[in-house]
């Protein structure tokens, strides 16, 4: 099994979508024309166009990369590896390969910067899609805007790459289900999913039934009695039984989607969007040493903080001391960082064509005992034809360190140690909407 990344462990905060039954409509209705919010009927299937350029593949016995992009519960060892190996078993001739492309604890309004880097430069053929747990808490609005900038650049890139949505589950989830609807990400992601013709399969639908039936418990720290799976620990993350059902559940509906499948060539559906507003323009831009002052350093292959994360944001900088900037240009409307948060982060300043903004956006949080990846916007609402400047500056007091205290055994003593001092800034890559100039 080819490999494109490793798990990344992240803690991530969710938002509970309220549901209104009376407005539910069923997915095949909606309309693509001025998109409005309502809860999707849940199925857990939805075959729509199907999968036929990869299954076709998979018959001829030609190489296939299936691409997995998602969160946390994609990124673990569980249906991700379970369905490839289950592709791989059976379609015997075909060589099936794996394109991890998943990070805890991030959601679409990432991954649709990342898709080209992590996913649809190693050509896949078949593209998961999994973030309807870590989007719980966005607005349909914008879960719209990154899903569809997602599916437009995959089918820009590669017209005959079939794409799948896929629902994970997490605890609250089950209200709305039990009612018989998605909850509000997935419904939003069906709406989308209507329109392009991506077909679906609803993973948490089949748990929430699995549980009703007595079969199945949410959560537990405890063995559960025999016959009755002990879904998660936590509620959200399966374990290796909760990840065998998921990878059941992809294998039935690949049988399913497969009745009605042909090959197709996605590209004609890139001619109406579904929202005016998504973002297919969004992209990653590597860093260049030309934007950085002398002070910052461009971390070693050896180094422990490169060898966890480079993999996924290439080259990283590092600026420890005050008054180091990163400066650059860009056409386009907003712009992000790359970076890393961490316990030893410092505080930046960010001026935007000229004008300082009020605010310190510090590098660290109250989740800082370990290192791990995030973004930092430095411009937003800007005018997109127009090129506008940026510089970040490293300020010479690092952020109040209290936030974290409560994680500590010892935090009178724990935040004085080295782990926690420092100005320290690190980036990766620029997330633009636009361009970025030379």
């Amino acid at each position: 099994m080819r490999t494109i990344t490793r798990n990344f462990n992240c803690l991530f905060i969710f938002s509970a979508a309220i549901v209104a039954t009376m407005f539910a409509v069923d997915a095949g209705r909606l309309s693509a024309d001025a998109p409005a919010f309502a809860p999707v009927k849940a199925e857990l299937v939805r075959s729509r166009d199907g999968l036929g350029n990869v299954l076709s593949k998979l018959r001829d016995g030609k190489p296939v990369r299936i691409g997995y992009l998602g969160g946390s519960i994609t990124a673990a060892n569980g249906w991700r590896v379970k369905t490839r190996k289950w592709f791989a078993k059976e379609f015997p001739q075909a060589e099936v390969s794996e394109i991890h492309a998943a990070i805890g604890g991030t959601g679409s309004n990432l991954g649709v910067y990342r898709v080209e880097r992590d996913a649809l430069q190693h050509k896949p053929d078949l593209l998961f899609v999994e973030f309807a747990v870590n989007d719980g808490g966005t607005a349909p609005e914008q879960i719209w805007k990154a899903m569809e900038g997602i599916v437009r650049q995959t089918w820009a890139a590669n017209p005959q790459t079939d794409i799948c949505f896929v629902y994970t589950f997490r605890t609250g989830y089950e209200n709305d289900l039990r009612n018989g609807f998605c909850p509000r990400a997935a419904s939003a992601m069906e709406m989308l999913a209507d329109h392009y013709g991506i077909p679906s399969i609803n993973f948490a639908k089949r748990i929430v039934e699995l549980e009703a039936a007595g079969k199945l418990i949410f959560k537990s720290d405890d063995p559960t009695a025999d016959g009755v799976v002990r879904f998660s620990k936590d509620g959200v993350h399966p374990l290796d039984e909760g990840h065998e059902i998921y990878a059941d559940i992809v294998a039935d509906a690949v049988k399913q989607i497969s009745e009605t499948s042909r090959p197709i060539h996605h590209e004609s559906k890139l001619e109406k969007p579904f929202v005016e507003d998504h973002l297919q323009a969004a992209k990653m831009v590597p860093i260049d040493q030309s934007m950085l002052s002398p002070e910052w350093e461009q971390l070693a292959d050896s180094d422990s903080l490169s060898k966890r994360f480079a993999n996924r944001m290439g080259t990283l900088w590092e600026a420890t001391e005050p008054g180091s900037k990163l400066t650059f240009r860009f056409r386009g409307s907003s712009a992000q960082l790359y970076d890393l948060l961490g316990p030893d982060g410092g505080q930046v300043i960010i001026t935007v064509d000229g004008e300082r903004t009020p605010k310190l956006i510090p590098r660290f949080d109250s989740y800082c005992t370990y290192h791990r990846i995030a973004t930092m916007t430095v411009a937003n609402g800007l005018d997109p034809n127009k090129v506008h400047t940026v510089t970040v500056e490293v300020d010479s007091d690092q952020p109040d360190r209290q936030s974290v205290a409560f994680r500590l055994k010892d935090p009178e003593v724990e935040l004085k140690a080295a782990k926690f001092q420092g100005t320290n800034i690190r980036v990766g890559q620029i997330l633009v909407l636009g361009d970025v100039m030379p």
